[in-house]
């Protein structure tokens, strides 16, 4: 019947009859860590558990096609906010709005922790991905396999000092805009704030005929107070505009070592993806030392929104490695 019922869900996604915008499961919050986090649960609460994690400029609508295929498949699924986005607050308004690499891996810990689930599959893109890589690099224990587009992530922050080709360069534009106090400024007016993510789409997926309303839906996630500053944060801390606050040091201080990951892993590319590195994941496969797969896909960088049938296959398939 699980079968029965993800072939259902995946006909219905190939001709359209999910709807756009989507909605896919209540959102519920929950109190974990420093934060109270917003996520959507879908499927059987006694299913292997499964964390779904976006990146940006996106939120959790990236998995709003992903979610019923595997909740039809009988996994727990749960597709958090990170910090700074949707319905994801702090606690205390004293708690620095930190954004370095190791924060968003230890909201998810504690997000796993709140929820009481010792162990799940991870699986993510751009943010997302490099969330699951510290987690499945740091704490293996707590990842039984991992979905990872792009392939590996965990920021170095010696190697990001050093330039890039100019066309990649040029692919980071907004990298290097957010590191002026003009770029800080625009992200802070709401109009253009919603204008860039959605350039930011264009460009990451020149073949995903998105909606006016598919954008919108997971811009509103962008209104959140902290925003600006988790985003600011992110994007400057990686360039060493900012320094590692002292809590994050000794984590840091091991991603820098760039730790391989040993748990069960496949990596997706999506081809489109002007990010996407040359050779098939050849760049990155030493750093997986488990059981492994590879996957290509002809989409851009929002895998599991433009492909959602392969990126939910990818993650059943791991959990068979």
């Amino acid at each position: 019947m699980k079968f029965v019922a993800f072939v259902f869900i995946c006909l219905a996604i190939i001709f359209g009859e999910c709807s756009t915008p989507i909605s896919f499961g209540t959102l519920k919050q929950i109190n974990a860590g420093e934060l109270n986090v917003g996520y959507v649960e879908a499927g059987p609460a006694d299913g292997p558990a499964v964390i779904l994690m976006h990146g940006f400029p996106y939120d959790i609508h990236s998995y709003g096609d992903v979610t019923p295929l595997l909740a039809a498949a009988g996994y727990r699924v749960l597709v958090p906010y990170f910090r700074g986005h949707g319905t994801t607050t702090f606690l205390s308004s004293r708690t620095p709005r930190t954004a370095e690499q190791s924060a968003f891996a230890l909201d998810i810990i504690a997000l796993m922790d709140a929820l009481k689930i010792d162990k799940a599959i991870l699986a993510g893109f751009d943010w997302g991905t490099r969330t699951g890589n510290i987690i499945a690099a740091l704490w293996p224990e707590r990842c039984k396999a991992l979905v990872s587009v792009s392939g590996y992530l965990i920021t170095n922050l010696v190697a990001n000092l050093q330039p890039l080709p100019p066309q990649q360069e040029w692919a980071w534009w907004y990298q290097y805009y957010f590191a002026t106090e003009r770029g800080e400024l625009g992200l802070t007016n709401p109009q253009y704030r919603h204008d860039l993510g959605n350039a930011i789409w264009k460009f990451n997926s020149p073949r995903w005929n998105y909606t006016a309303a598919t954008y919108n839906q997971t811009a509103a996630a962008f209104t959140n107070d902290d925003y600006v500053a988790i985003v600011i944060g992110n994007y400057r801390w990686r360039q060493s505009l900012v320094k590692t606050t002292p809590r994050y040091a000794a984590l840091e201080k091991k991603l820098a070592a760039a730790p391989t990951i040993g748990v069960p892993t496949i990596t997706l590319d999506g081809e489109l993806d002007p990010f996407t590195p040359a050779g098939d994941g050849s760049v990155y496969r030493t750093k997986f030392t488990g059981k492994y797969d590879h996957r290509a896909l002809q989409v851009g960088h929002n895998v599991p929104q433009e492909a959602p049938e392969a990126f939910a296959q990818a993650v059943i398939d791991v959990d068979k490695f």
